[in-house]
C-alpha cells in the first residue's frame, strides 16, 4: 500500500473515532446536565420537568400528659420557594422592588438589593426553583402571600410555599427530657429507640402518603401536588402529670446544686396502678448546672444501700427465722468472716435494742442478723428476693432496663461475706425503679404492679388502646409481715433515722439509704470515699396515694440519706399533697373531723372572704355591708361580722392575710415592713393610736 493510502487510512481512522468522542461527550453532557445540571432546571422536549412519586411524611402525634398537655408535639414550618419565571414581565419589572423590600422586612439578614440580584439572575437563568427562605412559620408565611407579586399565587406570582418541614419540639425544654426521648435511624438496619417516642413510635409515626416531585437543577423538589393524603401519627398520653413533674425536677434540682452532687434522680409513682407521675433525671454539666442527659432512674444499676434492708427483714419474718421483736446487741462495729461495717455513730453503738429499733435507726447489726438467720442455707435467702420480685427486670415498655444484679451460691463471685453484704445492700445492684416497685408494692397491700407511663393512645381523640395496671405479684408476702413492716416504715420517719422528715400535713412511711460507692480499686482502698444518698417511702402512711425515691450520687456537702435525699422527698410530699384538692375532704363534709367544728378564717375583705366561703360550700350569715369584716363563732354558728375601722386611728390588722393588712395600712397613708409570712398576730403601733401618714409599722406575720 502506499505512503498516500496510508496517510488517507489515517485520516479516515481520525475522523471516525473522533466522532465517536465527541458523541460520548455529549452523551455525558447529557446526562451530567439531568442529574447535576449546570444551575438551571433540566427540561424535556415538552418543555416539562421530569417528575415522580416520592413518599409524603405524616405529622406525628404528640405525647401528652395525664391531663393532655403537649409535651412532644410536631411544629410545621415552611420552606419558600420561588419560580420568576412565570411572572408577567410589565408585573415583574413594576413591583420586584416592592417585593424584595418586603423581603428584607420580614427577613432582614439579607438586603433588599441583594433579594432583587438574586431573583432577577434566576429569572434571567430560568431558574424556576429557587430559595427564598427555610423553615418560616404559618404565620410569616402568610405575611409572605400578602407581598407584591407573592399575592397574585404560585401560577402568577412564582411564590411556592406549599413545601411542609415538620419539626418535633419539647415545649418544655429540659423537663422530663430522657424519658420523653427520641427515635433515630441508624442505618437500614439499626433503630435507637429512647424513652417514650421510641418505645411508642409505631403509634406516633403515622403513614406515609404520597406526592409528586419535580427534578431541577439541585435535586429533586416536592411540588405539593398529593397523590395520597398522609396520615397523621396517633397522640400518646403518658401518666406524667407536667405540674408533679415540675415539682419533682425543681426540687431535685435545688438540692443538687446545694449538694453539688454529680448525678441524681426521682421516681414518684401512683401506689394503686403503678402510673409513674413524674420523674427526673439529672446529670452535672458544670458547676452549678445539671441537665437531663441519661435515664439513671430506669437504666442505672448502683448498690442500694440501708434500702434493702425492708427485703432482708421480710424475708426473715416471712421465714420465721427471727421475731421483729427479737433482741440485737447494736455495738456500732460488726464484723462477719474477717471483714466489718460499722454504724453511722461508730464508736457509741446502740446497745442491746429490738430489730424494729435495729431497723428503724438503720444499723447494720442487720448484716450479723442475717448472717445468723441463712448463713446455712443461702439460698432459702436468695429465693425469698426472687419472690419479691427483686431478681428479674419488672418489664417496663421503655428500652434499656437491665436486670438486677444478685451474687447467688454457685456464682464465681460467691463468698462467706455474700450473704451478710447483700443483706444490707451491697453485693446487690438495682435501678431506682426497682427498688421503688418493692416499696410500693409494700404500701399497695403486698401486691407488685409494674410501673407504667402511657395511659391510652388516642387517634382523632378516640381511645384506640388502654394501658390497664399490671399486676406482677398480688402478694409478694403474707399479710401479717406486711403489717409489721409498715409499722417499721413509719417508725422510720417518728423514731428513727427520718425523724426530722416529718409532715404537719400527713404521716409518711419511708426508710433511708446511704450507700458507699465501689471505686476502681475497690472499697477500702478509696482516698476520697464516694457515697450514694437515697429516700425511699410512701405517703400519707395510713391510705398512700403516692411512693417516691430520690437518689443523689456523689454530694460534696453531705451524705447521708435522710439529709440529702429525704429533704427532696419531703419537699415533694409536701407540695403535691397540699395543692391536691381531690384528696382532701370538704370542711362541710360530715365525714371530715373539721366538719364537726365551725371552720376559722382570716379578718379581710368582704367580697373575698363571702366568694371563699360560697366556693367552699360553708353556711354562713352575714351580719354587715361593710368593706372589711371579720368572723364570729360564739354560737357555733359562723357569723361574718363588720370589723371596726376608724378614720384616723391605726386600725386593727390583727387577723388578716398580708395582702389585706398592707393594702388597709399603706391606704391610710403607712408605711409597712412585713416580719413573716402568714397571718398578722402583732403590729408595732397599737389598734386606735392617732394616723400620722408617713409612719412605719411593723406587722409580724405566723
Amino acid at each position: 500500500m502506499s505512503k498516500d493510502r496510508k496517510h488517507l487510512y489515517y485520516r479516515a481512522y481520525l475522523v471516525y473515532f473522533g466522532f465517536v468522542a465527541i458523541m460520548i461527550m455529549v452523551l455525558y453532557s447529557t446526562l451530567d446536565l439531568q442529574f447535576n445540571g449546570p444551575g438551571v432546571a433540566y427540561a424535556t422536549q415538552k418543555g416539562e420537568l421530569p417528575t415522580r412519586v416520592a413518599d409524603r411524611i405524616p405529622r406525628m402525634g404528640q405525647i401528652l400528659d395525664h391531663n393532655e398537655v403537649p409535651l412532644v408535639t410536631s411544629v410545621t414550618f415552611y420552606d419558600i420557594y420561588m419560580d420568576p419565571t412565570v411572572v408577567d414581565q410589565d408585573v415583574f419589572d413594576a413591583q420586584i422592588s416592592e417585593l424584595c423590600a418586603g423581603l428584607h422586612r420580614l427577613f432582614p439578614e439579607k438586603s433588599a438589593y441583594d433579594y432583587e440580584a438574586q431573583i432577577r439572575k434566576a429569572r434571567a437563568n430560568g431558574v424556576r426553583y429557587l430559595l427564598i427562605r427555610r423553615k418560616v412559620t404559618n404565620a410569616a408565611r402568610k405575611k409572605l402571600r400578602e407581598l407584591p407579586i407573592f399575592e397574585l399565587g404560585q401560577m402568577k406570582g412564582g411564590i411556592i410555599d406549599n413545601i411542609e418541614v415538620i419539626m418535633r419540639k419539647k415545649p418544655f425544654g429540659n423537663l422530663l427530657n430522657r424519658t420523653l426521648g427520641y427515635y433515630k435511624i441508624q442505618n437500614a438496619h439499626d433503630t435507637l429507640r429512647v424513652g417514650i417516642e421510641g418505645a411508642y413510635y409505631d403509634y406516633l409515626k403515622g403513614e406515609e402518603g404520597k406526592e409528586i416531585e419535580q427534578r431541577i437543577s439541585s435535586g429533586w423538589k416536592r411540588t405539593g401536588k398529593i397523590i395520597k393524603d398522609a396520615v397523621e401519627g396517633a397522640d400518646v398520653v403518658t401518666t406524667i402529670d407536667k405540674e408533679i413533674q415540675e415539682v419533682a425536677h425543681s426540687e431535685l434540682e435545688k438540692q443538687m446544686i446545694y449538694m453539688d452532687a454529680e448525678h441524681g434522680s426521682v421516681i414518684l409513682m401512683e401506689v394503686k396502678t403503678g402510673y409513674v407521675r413524674a420523674i427526673a433525671n439529672l446529670t452535672k454539666v458544670s458547676k452549678g448546672k445539671y441537665t437531663e442527659s441519661f435515664n439513671y432512674a430506669i437504666g442505672h444499676l448502683e448498690v442500694p444501700g440501708s434500702t434493702f434492708k425492708l427485703a432482708s427483714i421480710m424475708a426473715g419474718l416471712e421465714d420465721e427465722r427471727f421475731k421483729i421483736t427479737d433482741k440485737v446487741n447494736a455495738t456500732g462495729r460488726y464484723t462477719v468472716g474477717g471483714d466489718g461495717m460499722s454504724d453511722s455513730n461508730y464508736g457509741m453503738g446502740y446497745g442491746v435494742i429490738t430489730i424494729q429499733q435495729a431497723f428503724e435507726k438503720s444499723s447494720n447489726v442487720i448484716l450479723q442478723l442475717m448472717n445468723r438467720s441463712y448463713r446455712k442455707d443461702p439460698e432459702v435467702f436468695i429465693e425469698r428476693l426472687k419472690q419479691f420480685g427483686l431478681t428479674e427486670k419488672l418489664g417496663i415498655d421503655l428500652e434499656g432496663e437491665p436486670r438486677p444484679k444478685v451474687s447467688q451460691p454457685g456464682d464465681a463471685n460467691w463468698s462467706a461475706l455474700s450473704l451478710p453484704w447483700t443483706s444490707v445492700g451491697y453485693e446487690v445492684m438495682q435501678t431506682p425503679l426497682q427498688t421503688l416497685a418493692f416499696y410500693n408494692a409494700v404500701a399497695n397491700n403486698g401486691q407488685l404492679v409494674r410501673p407504667l407511663f402511657v395511659e391510652k393512645i388516642k387517634r382523632h381523640g378516640q381511645v384506640i388502646k388502654s394501658f390497664k395496671p399490671v399486676v406482677l405479684n398480688p402478694e409478694i408476702c403474707s399479710t401479717h409481715t406486711l403489717q409489721i413492716l409498715q409499722k417499721c416504715l413509719e417508725g422510720v420517719m417518728i423514731r428513727g433515722t427520718g425523724k426530722q422528715l416529718k409532715s404537719s400535713l400527713f404521716s409518711i412511711a419511708g426508710k433511708t439509704g446511704t450507700a458507699q460507692l465501689r471505686g476502681e480499686s475497690g472499697y477500702r482502698e478509696q482516698k476520697i470515699k464516694a457515697y450514694q444518698a437515697s429516700f425511699v417511702g410512701y405517703f400519707p402512711a395510713k391510705k398512700p396515694i403516692y411512693s417516691c425515691i430520690v437518689v443523689i450520687s456523689r454530694p460534696v456537702v453531705a451524705y447521708y440519706g435522710a439529709a440529702v435525699s429525704g429533704t427532696v422527698f419531703a419537699e415533694i410530699a409536701n407540695k403535691i399533697y397540699a395543692s391536691a384538692l381531690q384528696y382532701h375532704r370538704a370542711v362541710n363534709d360530715p365525714r371530715n373531723p373539721l366538719a364537726r367544728d365551725v371552720p376559722q378564717f382570716k379578718s379581710g375583705n368582704s367580697k373575698d372572704v363571702t366568694y371563699l366561703l360560697k366556693q367552699l360550700n360553708v353556711r354562713y350569715q352575714l351580719n354587715s355591708s361593710s368593706e372589711w369584716v371579720q368572723a364570729d363563732t360564739a354560737d357555733q354558728h359562723l357569723q361574718v361580722q363588720r370589723k371596726a375601722i376608724l378614720d384616723k386611728k391605726v386600725p386593727n390588722v390583727s387577723g388578716m392575710s398580708a395582702k389585706d393588712a398592707v393594702y388597709l395600712l399603706e391606704s391610710r397613708g403607712l408605711i409597712v415592713r412585713l416580719v413573716g409570712r402568714g397571718q398578722v398576730y402583732n403590729q408595732s403601733i397599737a389598734p386606735g393610736q392617732p394616723l400620722v401618714k408617713g409612719q412605719l409599722i411593723q406587722i409580724k406575720l405566723h
